[in-house]
């Protein structure tokens, strides 16, 4: 097979940190307020932009608070377990490893004795009318790493007494989320809208606020988790103010990916960039015989973290290491091809690859990928890795 002629316009297909959107230069950040205190009434105008914009586009109750928090996605997720949980019983959910690592947490460290997890494989969701929302239930909604996703709300029930805490941060600004079946919501700026990373933002809901002024954890909370102050909810860490010094740089750069955002025609727009980008690889998968999709119900199929596996005779046969090999291989001649960035699937996942297909990836670049994966799936079989 010989080599495509056309290539993407733009190589950057990683599940994260994400491509930054269409027409991306550094002059989005000439306005950043370097060296300026993010306590000052410029900085703190600032913070409340991105609250602001964040909030508008994607449509959140107005009695829910969302603040700026620290140490990304990862951050938002903690604060919320430590601070939270163990005031009743818990149900979490994993089918991927980002799920996986909430149960390490709230097993090993919280050591949360009322919990029930619920597991399935790569490519699957759990059975979700087994979950309990009397209990508190944490869970991704998108699983970046195994490309399955919750389909909608309708598990979650309306009088629920325990809370749904949702990491959504590969989902969020791509996919309908169903904010009153939610009360805590986490994300990152680095997935869905290519903003820079280090910086996670949080949603809570009144329901989730009540908990956080009734409820004191048994366990000792360090300073970067802590969302209460003398018992009463911190107000201020949701009014433009935050926990540490946070990136102004950064919080720039988000600012550039809302206003994005806003000109292309906000939530309604970015998902159908996205599902736009899921439909041109389907359409491929349908006539590729060496390639699928891992996860095979297209109800549950994410629209960001689009993941494949090989599908060729005999590949599922091969030990693991020699699937990653072959994995490797192809990422490999692409990288060296300048024509995709960062593709090979998780470390944790099933062999295969992982296309990023959110919504700052353009269609057309996933349309001009396409031929170039038949043709690296080509030399690596010709050097019998595949």
């Amino acid at each position: 097979m010989t080599k495509p002629l056309r290539r993407p316009a733009c190589p950057n297909f990683s599940s994260g940190p994400c491509a930054k959107r269409p027409g991306y230069t550094l002059e989005a950040l000439k306005n950043a307020t370097f060296g300026r205190s993010h306590r000052s009434k410029l900085g703190r105008a600032r913070l409340k932009d991105v609250v602001d914009r964040s909030r508008n586009l994607l449509g959140m109750p107005k009695d829910y608070r969302l603040g700026i928090m620290p140490a990304s996605d990862t951050g938002a997720v903690e604060m919320v377990m430590w601070s939270m949980l163990g005031a009743r019983g818990v149900d979490v959910l994993s089918w991927e490893s980002f799920g996986e690592g909430w149960v390490t947490d709230i097993q090993n460290q919280l050591k949360i004795k009322d919990l029930r997890v619920m597991r399935a494989p790569y490519g699957q969701i759990p059975d979700l009318s087994q979950v309990d929302t009397d209990r508190d239930v944490v869970f991704p909604w998108n699983g970046t790493t195994s490309g399955a996703r919750i389909p909608n709300g309708d598990w979650i029930k309306s009088d629920r007494k325990g809370l749904t805490i949702c990491d959504a941060t590969s989902g969020v600004f791509a996919m309908d989320l169903p904010w009153d079946k939610l009360d805590v919501v986490t994300w990152s700026w680095q997935k869905v809208l290519g903003g820079e990373a280090a910086h996670g933002m949080l949603a809570l809901s009144p329901r989730a606020i009540e908990r956080l002024e009734s409820y004191t954890p048994p366990w000792p909370l360090p300073k970067i988790f802590r969302l209460t102050a003398k018992g009463k909810f911190s107000e201020g860490i949701f009014k433009e103010e935050t926990i540490n010094t946070p990136s102004m740089l950064a919080v720039e750069d988000a600012l550039d990916s809302l206003k994005w955002a806003e000109g292309v025609g906000g939530l309604p727009a970015l998902k159908a960039r996205s599902l736009g980008n899921l439909a041109a690889i389907a359409a491929w998968v349908e006539k590729t015989p060496w390639v699928d999709f891992l996860v095979g119900d297209p109800k549950v199929r994410s629209s960001t973290s689009v993941c494949l596996k090989i599908a060729a005779e005999g590949f599922d046969k091969l030990p693991v290491d020699q699937q990653w090999a072959a994995v490797k291989k192809i990422e490999s001649l692409l990288d060296d091809e300048g024509v995709a960035y960062d593709i090979a699937g998780h470390r944790d996942a099933v062999p295969g690859l992982r296309i990023w297909c959110g919504s700052t990836i353009e269609t057309s670049d996933v349309e001009a990928l396409l031929p170039w994966l038949d043709w690296a799936f080509a030399e690596a079989s010709k050097a019998s890795i595949a």
